[in-house]
């Protein structure tokens, strides 16, 4: 198992048990920090692994940071009409 794969099972797992505790603001804060250490993460585990690999992670990223995900779409639907879904 290559670094940058175990490093992405430490984020996924670090990213639920956050995902676990209370906040105040509806976890943004930790939100923008998961992403700002996945970014390049990904980038990582995808140059590392390949691109099946880092699908993967992306999935799996996805479902754990969803709402970010959902006001994404909802600002490009906007920035570009309307967009399926």
């Amino acid at each position: 198992m290559s670094l940058s794969f175990a490093l992405g099972l430490v984020w996924l797992v670090a990213a639920n048990v956050i995902g676990m505790f209370p906040s105040k603001d509806h976890h943004w804060t930790n939100a923008y920090r998961l992403i700002a250490v996945g970014g390049p993460l990904w980038l990582w585990l995808v140059w590392q692994n390949g691109p099946w690999w880092g699908l993967a992670f992306l999935v799996a990223a996805g479902s754990v940071l969803r709402w970010p995900l959902l006001y994404l779409w909802r600002w490009l639907r906007r920035r570009m009409g309307n967009l399926p879904l």
